[in-house]
């Protein structure tokens, strides 16, 4: 293992299984070290993706969510520490596909238990590919004034008695996450402060040693020191008695292995961790204690004589120049969140929405970080709007037509449909535009203008699972479904729909690949040996074409265009286009002054 520094101001984590408060934690402490950029780069949530609203200082951030760690990766290529805040049971799953991925280069495993077998098959992965492994069962580890894990130092107000908001000259490492508090308070009172401290943890196969760590700070010019907690139980603190017998550390080490008091028990004593266990006579923390001294280790006669001892080296350091004064400044507060802050005044207020298309912010509004003006300037038509509002991304020209083929297309189709007749006897009854308007976009669903999307839904399923026309329209007439953009009251092979030749005639014009239209049509032609009017209408014709747009533009992934068919995107084009004619219907009869429809009685079966 050895190198060198594991962390800076610039290094950024994933973080494995949603956690608020230890979240939140890190970020307060990078506004307190004046970092620039948060450390968390990104949150691994299985089954979530979207964005959680967390504080940098003053400033909510969206932090992204991303469903596994793969994905995560790739969106976040620069963060290379994963910390994993997944259960016992999952920790090794998740911990493996971490060190397996090229950008990972650190893993904290905060679980504590995780079975042994599981942890070896870790720490010899990680071993064999140069990863660093912190845990399990630790709370992490820190750089003071640069990087932070999770819960690591504990609160704010210990964090700052402790000056670890910047550098100071030692190192710590220990495998006790509390006691390494408890530590940070110490060092603080009695040298500079600590430069790197890691919590190795207390499972009886940590993925690093306390020796590995050791060594780490050999190599770090700015580390000074070194401050080792050990415990009874296990043999790792020998790894780092042999270490300094062989010369490979030379840096004044203060060391104490806790547990002393094991021998006062008559039978074997089991402490908080699992591997502080009092075994063996080698295991004793007298017998280390002991091993460290004769190796050359400033090693005290009691934990009380601890920090005296650490204030000592620390003094003679100084005093041979091998340490100079350290930059002191006065971190910034940390703004109190709203539960603790309401009754002194002192509030943060978390936004209630986020959004990703539109920023009315400053001189002039953006769509998806376009300018009004730019759209104005380039004569922008309103089918590139809606592909910046609607797609996040400026499509080709040839799409935008399509999308402004398809508004002209379906802006109207007669008074006798449902939604215009709905919005006609509204805008008769005396209701305002917004009521007429509604009454009529009520109506679309599956029946009227609403089949476009599960048009595009059915055919692409179909299509990608190669099923052939028969197969496809059989299968869903088992299921009592029936087949989405197919069939028309009016048209039929004998009078086919305008509309549906102009959008065929430009997807082949135009369209790089039209592969789900041809399979459209090859479902109407089994279809039609049905019924003479199961033709493919608009609904289909749009579907279809619309897929083929998504997938022969090569602007789309994959999971983009199943979360577009899914979302509603392509009804949303009818509903879009048919209020254009809704709205002009409700112009025309109040312009004709039409008085309130009634119904006529020879227009209704009346029966019992």
């Amino acid at each position: 293992m050895a190198t060198g520094q594991l962390f800076s101001r610039s290094t950024q984590a994933l973080f494995y299984n949603y956690k608020q408060l230890p979240i939140q934690r890190m970020l307060d402490f990078d506004f307190l070290c004046g970092r620039e950029t948060p450390s968390v780069a990104g949150i691994v949530n299985p089954g979530s993706e979207g964005f959680q609203k967390l504080f940098f200082g003053q400033e909510e951030i969206a932090v992204p969510v991303h469903s596994s760690v793969k994905e995560a990766c790739k969106a976040h290529p620069t963060a290379d520490v994963f910390i994993n805040f997944a259960s016992f049971r999952s920790a090794f799953a998740s911990s493996m596909e971490a060190l397996k991925q090229p950008t990972i280069r650190v893993v904290a495993i905060i679980a504590e238990g995780v079975p042994e077998g599981d942890a070896k098959k870790l720490i010899a992965y990680a071993r064999t590919n140069n990863k660093v492994i912190i845990g399990p069962a630790t709370v992490g580890g820190i750089q003071a004034g640069a990087f932070k894990i999770g819960d690591t130092a504990g609160t704010l107000e210990n964090i700052i008695e402790s000056k670890l908001y910047r550098p100071g000259s030692v190192g710590f490492v220990s495998k006790s996450g509390g006691m390494s508090n408890e530590l940070y308070r110490i060092i603080s009172r009695t040298t500079d402060g600590i430069y790197e401290g890691i919590a190795i943890g207390g499972d009886v196969y940590p993925g690093s040693t306390l020796s590995d760590h050791v060594l780490r700070y050999q190599n770090i010019p700015q580390i000074k020191m070194v401050v080792v907690l050990g415990e009874l139980g296990g043999r790792d603190e020998y790894s780092l008695v042999e270490a300094l017998k062989q010369g490979k550390v030379t840096k004044p080490v203060v060391a104490w292995v806790s547990g002393t008091c094991a021998r006062l028990f008559k039978s074997e004593v089991q402490f908080g961790h699992a591997g502080a266990k009092s075994g063996a006579d080698i295991e004793s923390a007298q017998s280390k204690n002991k091993a460290l001294e004769d190796a050359g280790a400033l090693v005290p006669t009691s934990f009380e004589g601890l920090e005296p001892l650490i204030k000592e080296t620390y003094e003679k350091l100084v005093e041979d120049g091998e340490i100079g004064p350290v930059y002191e400044f006065t971190p910034p507060p940390i703004p109190e969140d709203l539960n603790v802050a309401i009754k002194s005044g002192k509030v943060r207020a978390p936004t209630h929405i986020i959004s990703t298309i539109c920023d009315d912010r400053g001189d002039e509004a953006t769509y998806a970080g376009v300018k009004m003006s730019t759209l104005i300037e380039s004569e922008s038509s309103i089918a590139d709007v809606i592909s910046l509002l609607w797609f996040k991304r400026s499509l080709p020209r040839y799409c935008t037509k399509f999308i402004e083929m398809c508004i002209m297309l379906c802006a109207d189709h007669g008074p006798c449909v449902s939604g215009a007749h709905n919005t006609i006897v509204t805008a008769r009854a005396g209701k305002d535009l917004v009521s007429s308007l509604v009454s009529g976009l009520l109506t679309i669903g599956p029946r009227f203008g609403g089949a476009i999307d599960d048009a595009a839904r059915y055919l692409k399923d179909a299509y990608d699972r190669h099923l052939t026309p028969y197969e496809f329209v059989e299968g869903m007439k088992k299921k009592g479904i029936r087949v989405p953009g197919i069939g028309h009251r009016i048209k039929s092979a004998d009078n086919r729909d305008k509309r549906v030749e102009l959008l065929q005639s430009y997807g082949r014009t135009y369209f790089p690949s039209v592969k789900y239209l041809d399979y459209a049509l090859q479902v109407e032609k089994y279809t039609l040996t049905k019924a003479n009017n199961l033709v493919l209408n608009v609904d289909g014709a749009i579907g279809s074409l619309f897929l083929d747009l998504l997938v022969s533009s090569a602007m789309f992934t994959q999971q983009e265009i199943d979360e577009i068919v899914q979302i509603g995107y392509l009804n949303g084009l009818f509903v879009l286009a048919r209020t254009i004619g809704l709205i002009g219907h409700t112009f025309d009869q109040k312009r004709l002054k039409q008085p309130l429809y009634r119904h006529p009685w020879e227009d209704v079966l009346y029966t019992k």
